[in-house]
């Protein structure tokens, strides 16, 4: 993949969807959420005409409080998954990616200064004043390695009406770790779409 890449979703829909591009503006992936589920499933196409799958994104349970996200290919073999990390994830965003198998996790995506979290969440819940905190809080994600090395970053960019954001890599990864963050990345924004 062309990095940097785009991922923008509209903040009022009713299924919500995000387009991700690479930076010559070529479409890498289309996400669809599926609406009114009891437990969460979320399909990856190739593009926004839906015709070819390229994946899917299944939590485990109905609740997803601490909910693990499998990722499956178009052949239903699972691939990677993705975890959030219940009450750690109060203070700052703390999600744990797995390889097929594991229990330890590959990488961990945590916000790189949760005192955001909490500015964007006051601000936020203000009438009129709180739809312009997408364009001064911009949240920053980053995915690393157990031994620390940050090998993605995931950034908030300023937008109305929408929610942008910028995937950078910054290591070298195999492609199927690289999907399993990037799908990670994919389902953080749609759990926080309402920070805008």
């Amino acid at each position: 993949m062309n990095y940097p890449l785009s991922l923008r979703f509209k903040l009022i829909a009713l299924a919500p969807q995000i387009f991700v591009e690479d930076h010559t503006g070529k479409t890498v992936c289309y996400v669809k959420q599926k609406m009114f589920r009891l437990r969460e499933k979320v399909e990856v196409f190739e593009d926004s005409a839906r015709k070819t799958l390229l994946s899917t994104i299944a939590a485990d349970r109905i609740l997803d409080w601490s909910a693990r996200y499998t990722f499956r290919d178009a052949t239903d073999t699972a691939f990677g998954s993705v975890g959030r990390r219940g009450m750690r994830s109060l203070w700052s965003a703390h999600y744990d990616v797995f390889q097929p198998g594991s229990q330890a996790p590959a990488f961990s995506i945590r916000e790189a200064n949760p005192f955001t979290k909490i500015v964007d969440g006051l601000i936020g819940g203000i009438p009129v004043i709180g739809m312009l905190s997408g364009i001064f809080f911009h949240p920053v994600y980053v995915a690393s390695r157990p031994d620390g090395q940050v090998v993605m970053k995931l950034t908030k960019q300023a937008a109305f009406f929408e929610g942008r954001f910028k995937v950078e890599r910054l290591a070298d990864m195999t492609s199927t770790e690289e999907l399993s963050v990037l799908l990670s990345f994919m389902m953080l924004t749609l759990l926080k779409r309402d920070r805008g």
